[in-house]
């Protein structure tokens, strides 16, 4: 079990009905059907609190930050660096200066591995990952692995989803440079034993990063307690804007870290003769960021503490074991991943039914759900498909959404039959 994703201690409960009301997207309808939104795992849908916020600055609250003198300007420079230290708070960081403002997990990533790992690679070196990984999880490290002669590992996952991790520990060598992990399998839902994956690369002395893109919004985290290197993770899947992300990262990592990018507030000097940067974290925050997008971040943030952590994952805990249960009496549809320790993702397939097929025909019922590799080919083919219907939880589902998975899925099962 996850130390750090154990089930939560007693709380009230949510009301899921005044949760919904919070969400407008949710009272319209598709293909004249109310919607059932599953899909979360791609993107969650926005509550009216990080709607207004976005609509409050641009229409009231809008300036550059950090360089004029006038008030509008001071102003949005608060809320923005106020949004920082919301989210420093939310994950448990030590200080500000460990939160930086990326456009999304995948850019955090790639900022990592250019600026931290390429500089340790040399041929025959590793880096290891998982089979279960989202190729934002593989690709950038292909990237600065090959030019310097060095590789990316994988290590396996098992039949029922789960990482083999006597396997995973066995490919940590004197050649690995690199951990990156995901902390929950956006495809198979699993969730990974991330504290014990930490203790591992620490006994090893290798650096480890998290990929908490599909965590944050579901389990506590605490970046102190867990002791990873480095943590990644987007808004758009905690109910926050699209194009806004974070990287966090011990300081003396960031402090030793080149610049990603150049121009705008990353420079503290610029002469012909040469450039020097700003202090951390905005040396890596080059250009005019999402201003609105990062304090309706900070919103979102709000938005979750104040429904509770605790009661989110409880929640989310017992409609997961509802829709398990009531996909498992639908004729000829198999469970993709089935991990003792699962989050709020199913991925299925349906006996000769394409899984492109099932999501445009669920799509005439008002359902939306993915279908597709996911962004883990890699995955995919370890589990011998090309692909796959996966739905996902967010705080707003209810069990009539299940319910309306399973009776659209019995018609389609029929179909194919």
């Amino acid at each position: 079990m996850n130390a750090l994703a154990t089930r939560p201690a007693p709380h009230a409960a949510l009301d899921i009905e005044a949760v919904r009301a919070e969400f407008p997207i949710l009272g319209t309808t598709m293909q004249g059907q109310p919607l059932v939104y599953l899909d979360s795992g791609a993107s969650a849908q926005k509550p009216r609190l990080v709607i207004d916020t976005l609509t409050e600055v641009y229409s009231a609250g809008y300036a550059n930050i950090h360089r004029g003198v006038y008030e509008l300007s001071q102003v949005a420079s608060a809320r923005h660096d106020e949004a920082r230290r919301k989210l420093q708070r939310f994950i448990g960081a030590a200080d500000w200066r460990e939160i930086v403002f990326t456009r999304n997990a995948t850019e955090a990533i790639n900022l990592v591995a250019q600026c931290f790992t390429a500089p340790l690679l040399g041929p025959g070196d590793e880096i290891l990952v998982t089979e279960m990984e989202h190729h934002a999880n593989i690709v950038p490290w292909q990237m600065v692995a090959e030019p310097r002669g060095a590789r990316v590992v994988a290590a396996p996952v098992t039949d029922a989803g789960e990482l083999d991790l006597d396997a995973f520990e066995g490919l940590i060598g004197e050649r690995t440079r690199m951990i990156a992990v995901a902390w929950i399998s956006n495809v198979l839902g699993t969730v990974n034993p991330v504290a014990e994956l930490v203790a591992m690369a620490r006994r090893h002395g290798v650096p480890i990063l998290i990929d908490a893109a599909q965590a944050v919004q579901h389990t506590s985290v605490d970046v102190a307690a867990l002791d990873a290197d480095f943590l990644a993770f987007s808004g758009h899947k905690m109910y926050g804007p699209s194009g806004v992300g974070v990287l966090w990262g011990k300081a003396a990592h960031l402090d030793a870290m080149p610049p990603y990018q150049g121009g705008g507030d990353m420079i503290e000097r610029v002469s012909f003769q040469g450039t020097t940067w700003n202090e951390t974290p905005f040396k890596f925050e080059a250009g005019t960021p999402d201003i609105a997008g990062i304090i309706a971040l900070g919103a979102a943030v709000d938005f979750i503490e104040g429904l509770g952590i605790e009661a989110i994952a409880a929640h989310e805990a017992a409609l997961l074991a509802y829709a398990t249960r009531a996909l498992q009496q639908v004729p000829g549809l198999r469970l993709i991943g089935t991990a003792r320790d699962k989050a709020s993702v199913l991925a299925f397939e349906l006996a000769g039914a394409h899984p492109q097929d099932i999501g445009m025909l669920l799509d005439l019922d008002g359902i939306a759900i993915r279908t597709g590799h996911h962004c883990a080919m890699p995955l995919h083919e370890r589990l011998g498909m090309s692909a796959s219907a996966r739905a996902s939880i967010g705080v707003y589902n209810n069990e009539a959404d299940i319910d309306a998975l399973v009776r659209s899925l019995g018609r389609v099962a029929e179909m194919f039959q």
